[in-house]
């Protein structure tokens, strides 16, 4: 298997090839191309593509050549990211039918245009999904790439999951805590967001450095902190952070960090075991973390497949056809007997001058039936509000740090008529007081959901809520709720 990371100029190769006491012979390369290979995670060029792929794979050894098969990784750019907060009484069978209406109110794209999928955390009373979608169109550019050199792709891995992978055994589920994960190259750094269920921000964060590492990521811990997303923790990964000692970066940025060379010898010892590589080579784990890492997240995720498991959100909904009853030899007779009777007696009938004027009848019947109708009144309409709860669309999200809160929230505001409501967690668990955002042009929500909640918050704050945002109300539960 030849696990493949592509970045805007950048392809990482790790070719594991199975030898008979279960370990894989290793192979592995890395390059940086001045031409750009992606763009937001599309192919620039499939045949550009296709020659850097090549060349890759050519470079490595003769055996890499010889496998056929590609586990591909994608930069976090390339797909489609939500995830949510699944009600925990949810059955299982429910939880596809969940996520695609709430893709379809989030999401600007359809799901039928994409390959999907989803992994499920579950703890502390809380189940939370992180979906991902990649075009389908991307998919076809990237299966052109790799038709032109022989190969295809046996699974799509987004490089999030692939490092989440790295340091998820450290995670305690019951503790809430938020993660930096951070790689450090040479003047530059890059990172993403996690918390104890997966990535929280889809965004990556990107910086080059000049200065010391440890005054960057100081300042960005003090951002975070005046965001109300205290950083918890930091991973440390990359060639840069080699020579990092944990104790003393630890206090110099004020977050406990952990460098990934150590907790890979002590979570994933058993899969590092397996990497056998050449005699006079040792196998660079901090350069090919993320190939690493989708090799880890492939043994223990291989339910997880945008290439199979797509039809969980399909919606093909096929119009109703009429039974197809056929008819009796019995039943046809009786149906010609009835049409020719009734064809001889119109026949019969047309040779015989009715005795009556029917014309008299009918305007005798006009002349007494022409009544000139009295004039009503028409009623006068009643008022009606400017919108209706049931119309509303509503978002709750959990801010107090509280489990469930939420939910209560969403159970309360559905007794009270409100229609479509999703909820969530919201940035960060430090909302001292509930609050209230409505679209300008729903303003008469406000009060509506003032008085629906007085029972169970004093003091509500309300502002307004962006136009473009899906929902039109959001609702941020404060640990005054």
């Amino acid at each position: 298997m030849v696990y493949l990371y592509i970045d805007t100029n950048a392809i990482k190769l790790l070719c594991l090839k199975k030898s008979m006491l279960g370990q894989y012979e290793t192979f592995f390369f890395e390059k940086k191309h001045e031409a750009v290979l992606l763009e937001k995670g599309k192919p620039v060029n499939s045949d550009l593509l296709a020659s850097a792929i090549k060349e890759a794979l050519s470079l490595t050894s003769e055996n890499a050549h010889c496998e056929k098969e590609v586990a591909l990784i994608l930069p976090q750019e390339a797909f489609y990211f939500l995830r949510a907060e699944v009600p925990v009484d949810i059955a299982p069978s429910a939880i596809s039918s969940f996520i695609r209406d709430k893709a379809h109110s989030v999401l600007p794209v359809n799901l039928n245009q994409c390959l999907s999928d989803y992994t499920l955390q579950e703890a502390n009373n809380q189940k939370i999904v992180t979906l991902y979608a990649l075009n389908k169109e991307y998919f076809e550019l990237y299966k052109q790439s790799f038709s032109l050199i022989d190969l295809k792709i046996q699974s799509i891995i987004p490089e999030t999951l692939a490092y989440f992978k790295l340091f998820d055994k450290t995670l305690r589920k019951e503790k809430k805590e938020i993660i930096a994960f951070i790689t450090y190259e040479k003047k530059k750094i890059s990172g993403y967001l996690y918390d104890s269920y997966g990535l929280t921000d889809a965004n990556k964060w990107t910086e080059e450095i000049d200065n010391n590492i440890e005054d960057v990521l100081k300042i960005k811990a003090q951002d975070h902190e005046q965001k109300k997303m205290k950083l918890n923790r930091i991973i440390l990964s990359g060639t840069g952070s080699e020579t990092i000692r944990q104790d003393t970066f630890t206090k110099a940025v004020g977050v406990w960090t952990n460098p990934l060379k150590r907790i890979i010898p002590n979570f994933l010892n058993d899969y590092l075991k397996m990497i056998v590589v050449n005699q006079n080579k040792t196998f660079p784990i901090l350069n090919f973390d993320v190939c690493f890492g989708a090799f880890v997240f492939q043994q223990e995720n291989k339910s997880f497949s945008l290439l199979k498991n797509n039809h969980k959100f399909s919606q093909n909904i096929s119009p109703p056809s009429l039974p197809n009853i056929p008819l009796s030899k019995k039943e046809i007779f009786i149906f010609l007997g009835s049409f020719l009777a009734s064809f001889l007696f119109f026949i019969v009938l047309s040779y015989f001058k009715p005795s009556v004027n029917l014309n008299s009848i009918f305007n005798n019947q006009e002349q007494k039936t022409n009544i000139t109708p009295s004039p009503t009144t028409a009623p006068s309409p009643t008022p009606t509000p400017s919108i209706k709860k049931e119309e509303l669309k509503l978002k709750i999200l959990n801010g107090s740090g509280t489990a469930g809160k939420a939910g209560e929230a969403k159970d309360i505001l559905s007794k009270a008529g409100y229609g479509e409501i999703l909820t969530g967690n919201a940035n960060n668990f430090d909302y001292e007081k509930t609050e209230i955002q409505v679209k300008k042009s729903k303003k008469d929500a406000v009060g509506y959901l003032k008085s629906d909640l007085k029972e169970y918050v004093a003091d509500i704050v309300s502002s307004d809520l962006a136009e473009t945002e899906a929902a039109d109300a959001v609702i941020i539960v404060g640990k005054d709720f």
